[in-house]
Protein backbone atom coordinates (compact mmCIF):
# COMPACT_ATOMS: atom_id res chain seq x y z
CA UNK A 1 0.00 0.00 0.00
CA UNK A 2 2.66 2.53 1.09
CA UNK A 3 4.71 1.69 -1.79
CA UNK A 4 2.06 2.38 -4.42
CA UNK A 5 1.50 5.43 -2.68
CA UNK A 6 4.81 6.29 -2.90
CA UNK A 7 4.86 5.55 -6.54
CA UNK A 8 1.82 7.76 -7.64
CA UNK A 9 3.31 10.63 -5.21
CA UNK A 10 6.59 10.34 -7.68
CA UNK A 11 4.43 10.19 -10.79
CA UNK A 12 1.90 12.74 -9.74
CA UNK A 13 5.26 15.41 -9.45
CA UNK A 14 7.30 13.83 -12.22
CA UNK A 15 4.37 14.55 -14.82
CA UNK A 16 2.03 16.99 -13.09
CA UNK A 17 4.49 19.17 -10.82
CA UNK A 18 1.89 18.48 -7.68
CA UNK A 19 0.21 15.95 -6.11
CA UNK A 20 -3.54 14.89 -7.39
CA UNK A 21 -6.35 15.62 -4.67
CA UNK A 22 -6.60 11.74 -4.12
CA UNK A 23 -3.18 11.51 -3.27
CA UNK A 24 -3.55 14.21 -0.84
CA UNK A 25 -6.27 12.83 1.15
CA UNK A 26 -4.75 9.50 0.78
CA UNK A 27 -1.23 11.25 2.80
CA UNK A 28 -3.93 13.26 5.19
CA UNK A 29 -3.24 16.78 3.87
CA UNK A 30 -6.79 17.72 2.91
CA UNK A 31 -9.85 16.58 4.48
CA UNK A 32 -11.92 14.69 2.18
CA UNK A 33 -14.35 17.14 2.09
CA UNK A 34 -12.00 19.82 1.11
CA UNK A 35 -10.09 18.05 -1.82
CA UNK A 36 -12.78 18.94 -4.65
CA UNK A 37 -12.55 22.69 -3.73
CA UNK A 38 -8.68 22.88 -4.01
CA UNK A 39 -8.90 21.25 -7.11
CA UNK A 40 -11.43 23.95 -8.44
CA UNK A 41 -9.55 27.22 -7.35
CA UNK A 42 -5.92 26.07 -9.05
CA UNK A 43 -5.99 28.53 -12.32
CA UNK A 44 -6.03 26.83 -15.90
CA UNK A 45 -2.21 27.81 -17.11
CA UNK A 46 -2.21 29.62 -20.40
CA UNK A 47 0.54 28.19 -22.59
CA UNK A 48 1.64 30.91 -25.51
CA UNK A 49 3.99 30.33 -28.40
CA UNK A 50 6.61 32.47 -26.89
CA UNK A 51 7.03 29.13 -24.16
CA UNK A 52 8.61 26.59 -26.77
CA UNK A 53 11.36 29.49 -27.41
CA UNK A 54 11.94 30.35 -24.27
CA UNK A 55 11.38 26.43 -22.95
CA UNK A 56 14.85 25.52 -25.72
CA UNK A 57 16.68 28.66 -23.90
CA UNK A 58 16.10 26.96 -20.59
CA UNK A 59 17.13 23.53 -22.35
CA UNK A 60 20.83 25.38 -23.53
CA UNK A 61 20.84 27.22 -20.43
CA UNK A 62 20.46 24.21 -18.34
CA UNK A 63 22.90 22.31 -20.64
CA UNK A 64 25.49 24.48 -21.45
CA UNK A 65 25.05 27.77 -19.49
CA UNK A 66 24.48 29.36 -22.73
CA UNK A 67 22.76 32.03 -21.53
CA UNK A 68 25.27 33.02 -18.99
CA UNK A 69 28.11 33.10 -21.38
CA UNK A 70 26.01 35.81 -23.92
CA UNK A 71 25.30 37.66 -21.04
CA UNK A 72 29.09 37.49 -19.46
CA UNK A 73 31.22 40.86 -20.93
CA UNK A 74 33.85 39.39 -22.28
CA UNK A 75 35.80 41.64 -23.67
CA UNK A 76 38.05 41.36 -20.14
CA UNK A 77 39.08 37.91 -21.06
CA UNK A 78 41.96 37.23 -23.51
CA UNK A 79 41.29 35.14 -27.02
CA UNK A 80 42.44 32.18 -26.12
CA UNK A 81 40.04 32.19 -23.09
CA UNK A 82 37.00 33.11 -25.16
CA UNK A 83 37.94 30.71 -27.69
CA UNK A 84 38.15 27.84 -24.80
CA UNK A 85 34.76 28.45 -23.06
CA UNK A 86 33.29 28.57 -26.69
CA UNK A 87 34.59 25.60 -28.18
CA UNK A 88 33.10 23.78 -24.69
CA UNK A 89 29.55 25.93 -24.90
CA UNK A 90 29.43 24.82 -29.03
CA UNK A 91 29.57 21.59 -28.20
CA UNK A 92 27.17 21.30 -25.43
CA UNK A 93 24.61 23.55 -27.00
CA UNK A 94 24.82 21.40 -30.29
CA UNK A 95 24.10 17.96 -28.50
CA UNK A 96 21.34 19.94 -26.96
CA UNK A 97 20.24 21.17 -29.91
CA UNK A 98 20.07 17.94 -31.42
CA UNK A 99 18.79 16.20 -28.97
CA UNK A 100 15.46 18.00 -29.16
CA UNK A 101 15.04 19.36 -32.58
CA UNK A 102 16.06 17.97 -35.99
CA UNK A 103 17.14 20.35 -38.69
CA UNK A 104 18.11 20.22 -42.28
CA UNK A 105 19.09 22.67 -44.81
CA UNK A 106 16.53 24.69 -46.92
CA UNK A 107 18.40 24.17 -50.16
CA UNK A 108 20.85 21.30 -49.77
CA UNK A 109 23.57 22.14 -52.04
CA UNK A 110 27.04 23.57 -51.99
CA UNK A 111 27.68 27.09 -50.85
CA UNK A 112 29.18 29.31 -53.89
CA UNK A 113 27.58 27.10 -56.28
CA UNK A 114 24.50 27.60 -58.46
CA UNK A 115 21.10 27.11 -57.14
CA UNK A 116 17.84 27.02 -58.07
CA UNK A 117 15.34 28.31 -55.59
CA UNK A 118 12.97 26.45 -54.44
CA UNK A 119 10.67 28.90 -54.12
CA UNK A 120 10.20 33.00 -54.15
CA UNK A 121 8.49 33.26 -50.27
CA UNK A 122 10.65 35.72 -48.82
CA UNK A 123 10.45 33.38 -45.72
CA UNK A 124 12.06 30.17 -47.31
CA UNK A 125 14.52 31.81 -49.63
CA UNK A 126 16.40 35.55 -49.27
CA UNK A 127 17.65 37.08 -52.15
CA UNK A 128 20.85 38.97 -51.92
CA UNK A 129 22.84 41.52 -53.56
CA UNK A 130 21.80 42.94 -56.85
CA UNK A 131 18.66 41.93 -56.74
CA UNK A 132 16.04 42.60 -59.83
CA UNK A 133 12.55 43.80 -59.51
CA UNK A 134 11.59 39.86 -60.46
CA UNK A 135 13.38 37.58 -58.43
CA UNK A 136 15.60 35.11 -61.09
CA UNK A 137 14.92 31.36 -60.60
CA UNK A 138 18.31 30.85 -58.83
CA UNK A 139 21.64 32.44 -57.59
CA UNK A 140 25.23 31.22 -56.00
CA UNK A 141 23.96 29.93 -52.88
CA UNK A 142 25.59 31.92 -50.05
CA UNK A 143 23.72 30.07 -47.35
CA UNK A 144 21.73 26.54 -47.29
CA UNK A 145 19.14 27.81 -44.55
CA UNK A 146 17.70 25.93 -41.85
CA UNK A 147 14.44 23.96 -41.56
CA UNK A 148 13.05 22.34 -38.41
CA UNK A 149 12.11 19.20 -39.35
CA UNK A 150 11.22 18.10 -35.85
CA UNK A 151 10.65 19.54 -32.40
CA UNK A 152 10.20 17.81 -29.92
CA UNK A 153 10.63 19.17 -26.96
CA UNK A 154 9.38 17.71 -23.10
CA UNK A 155 5.95 18.62 -21.99
CA UNK A 156 5.92 21.59 -19.74
CA UNK A 157 4.98 20.82 -16.18
CA UNK A 158 1.76 21.82 -14.35
CA UNK A 159 2.03 25.24 -13.17
CA UNK A 160 5.68 25.68 -14.49
CA UNK A 161 6.59 29.53 -15.35
CA UNK A 162 8.56 29.23 -18.89
CA UNK A 163 9.55 32.56 -18.28
CA UNK A 164 12.01 31.20 -15.95
CA UNK A 165 14.62 30.36 -18.14
CA UNK A 166 16.88 29.02 -15.63
CA UNK A 167 16.09 29.22 -11.63
CA UNK A 168 18.55 31.11 -9.38
CA UNK A 169 20.65 29.09 -7.37
CA UNK A 170 21.67 28.99 -3.75
CA UNK A 171 23.87 27.26 -1.78
CA UNK A 172 23.20 26.00 1.41
CA UNK A 173 25.95 25.45 3.59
Amino acid sequence: MKIGLAFRCFFNLLFGGALSSTVLVELGLVKRAAAPAARASAPAVVRTPADGALQILGILQRDSRLVDFLMEDIDVHSDEQVGAAVREVHKQCRESLTRYVRLEPVIDGVEGTFAKAPSADPNVVKFIGNVPAKPPAGGTLRHKGWRAAKVDLPALGTGQDAAIVAPAEIEIE
